[in-house]
């Protein structure tokens, strides 16, 4: 699949250098003091440490540093808001040409996700980008807003996202995803998951595109990975698509559920290898959910696994 030039160049690796030069640049916050406790008292910091014993971020809750982060958030509300009716009016002009639609949904992706980490600031870093361009089912762990940016940025153009069909009455952004060509699923019933899922896979191989999907069904509220449900391996055993696993670390501890706050945490995406489909069998679909969630418990820390007691397989029909 070839990417336009526009698309190339705002995923493009050798552009990344400008951003990762302004997205890692230290604010005050980010420097490292000395671990007595009248400077943490002073500074109101406090470390924030992961499961496994790493320091993550220094937080700082400072009234300055938490106005800093609100300010940003109005920013990348106002600049989607924008970029959002920007793009909805050149789908409108394309309505006639499907595919254009596709990847003219790509470009606001690429633009505006990459555009809303900009604004916020977190040190980004990417592992495995050889695999990021490769026609495939592009699958995601699920823990923050900010999953969506980092996945509308960072898969490749021709990328469909695959959504519960009410998704078309979220204001704005809903429309422009009907109109960019995405897909939708009906989740009310197994029986209307699994015609759906059938859809779908028909429509990426007929149209040749890619599809981005978070296997988990729903955003973890803790961080920690949620058991994997059946829907993307139904959609690789019709297509026979790869699967790239997209495994995201530290979005849960930048920009927690119901918070109006972006803290500093480092973020990184690592791309992990293909997974080839093409000789998969309908009758072990759990022991292919299982292998693939398996893979994210070897690339998570510590602090992002599930708890012991967590199933890995939803039990019953799961989509």
């Amino acid at each position: 699949m070839e990417n336009a030039s526009v698309s190339t160049l705002l995923r493009g690796r050798w552009v990344d250098s400008y951003f990762e030069a302004i997205l890692r640049s230290p604010e005050p916050h980010e420097k490292k003091y000395a671990a007595t406790g009248d400077q943490r008292q002073q500074h109101r910091r406090r470390q924030l440490v992961s499961g496994d014993g790493e320091v993550e971020f220094a937080d700082d809750d400072r009234w300055i540093t938490v106005l800093i982060s609100v300010v940003r958030i109005v920013a990348c509300v106002v600049t989607m808001m924008a970029t959002t009716i920007f793009w909805t009016v050149v789908m409108l002009v394309l309505f006639p040409w499907p595919y254009l639609r596709v990847r003219q949904g790509n470009l606001y992706g690429h633009f505006t996700g990459r555009l809303m980490m900009w604004i916020l600031g977190n040190p980004i870093k990417i592992e495995g980008s050889e695999f990021s361009n490769t026609r495939a089912i592009y699958i995601c762990n699920h823990a923050s807003p900010l999953d969506i940016f980092l996945v509308m940025w960072l898969t490749p153009t021709g990328t469909v996202g695959i959504a519960k069909k009410e998704i078309i009455w979220y204001p704005m952004f809903g429309q422009l995803y009907v109109l960019a060509n995405h897909l939708r699923i009906d989740r009310s019933n197994p029986a209307a998951a699994i015609e759906s899922m059938k859809k779908v896979a028909q429509a990426i191989v007929k149209k040749n595109l890619s599809l981005i999907i978070f296997p988990e069904g729903t955003r973890s509220k803790t961080g920690r990975l949620l058991p994997f449900k059946k829907g993307f391996v139904h959609i690789a055993l019709q297509s026979k698509l790869p699967i790239v696993p997209m495994v995201l670390t530290g979005t849960h501890l930048a920009w927690r559920k119901n918070s109006l706050r972006v803290r500093p945490a480092p973020l990184k995406i690592r791309y992990l290898p293909p997974i080839k489909t093409n000789d998969w069998e309908e009758k072990d679909i759990n022991k292919y959910v299982e292998m693939v969630h398996d893979l994210y418990l070897q690339h998570l820390p510590q602090s992002q696994k599930p708890l012991v007691t967590e199933e890995k397989i939803p039990k019953g029909l799961s989509f």
